[in-house]
């Protein structure tokens, strides 16, 4: 099994990556959680350069979104979703009360990349809680940032298991659940903190490393493609 940690565009204000993950299984299948920021958007809070789009990255490593099986919603904030569409052929994994709510409207800013995530043919596979994906890919609901945000955990066979907190804790400030920072983007601060304490004994438990969703630092020393975590 191998991680491609994928930078898919820069928060301008921040130097933050905007990530993707591609996950390749034992038996050859591939594992996209996220697709980044929208190919149509207008540079603004988020840059995406000429070779950090999806399709960029992938083809960089010899694929094409036909070649994706699944991918894994985190979440459908604009830089996290804005590139369903370009999966037709893929099963979308997503916490249902998630999807309910992005459907519903209840939360505006998950509208912005509707045309993406509601193409019409994407077929979404709603959960409720944690799941085991495939051998070695868990997902684990963490909300708080979001309703229905999930996380990944990998278990990669020599690197050990990998931990994707996504946006339930997006930078290694957000590690200590009683004193993180709540930002702006958070909807709800006690089941941040809640979801925050939990990722982080699972992590300890499983002797896992945390990859934050958006920190600058942390990320210039995790490998970037074509090397890989395995």
């Amino acid at each position: 099994m191998r991680l491609y940690l994928l930078t898919l565009g820069t928060v301008t204000a921040t130097g933050a990556p905007v990530p993707g993950y591609l996950i390749e299984t034992d038996d050859g299948r591939r594992v996209l959680v996220d697709t980044g920021y929208s190919r149509h958007a207008p540079a603004g809070p988020i840059r995406v350069g000429p070779e950090q789009g999806i399709e960029r990255q992938l083809e960089a490593l010899g694929l094409t979104p036909q070649d994706i099986q699944y991918v894994v919603c985190s979440h459908l904030d604009p830089d996290h979703a804005g590139n369903h569409d370009l999966f037709p052929a893929a099963e979308f994994v997503i916490q249902r009360d998630h999807l309910e709510l992005a459907r519903s409207g209840g939360l505006p800013r998950l509208g912005l990349t509707r045309a993406a995530w509601d193409a019409p043919g994407l077929r979404y596979r709603q959960i409720t809680g944690d799941a085991v994906l495939l051998p070695g890919i868990e997902l684990i609901r963490s909300s708080g940032h979001v309703t229905g945000h999930q996380s990944v955990l990998v278990r990669l066979p020599l690197s050990g298991p990998v931990l994707l907190a996504c946006d339930a804790i997006p930078t290694l400030a957000a590690l200590d659940p009683d004193q993180r920072p709540i930002y702006p983007f958070d909807t709800d601060e006690p089941e941040v903190r809640a979801a925050t304490r939990r990722l982080v004994k699972l992590a300890e438990a499983e002797d896992a490393r945390i990859i934050c969703g958006h920190d600058a630092e942390q990320w210039q020393t995790l490998p970037a493609p074509p090397d890989y975590l395995d």
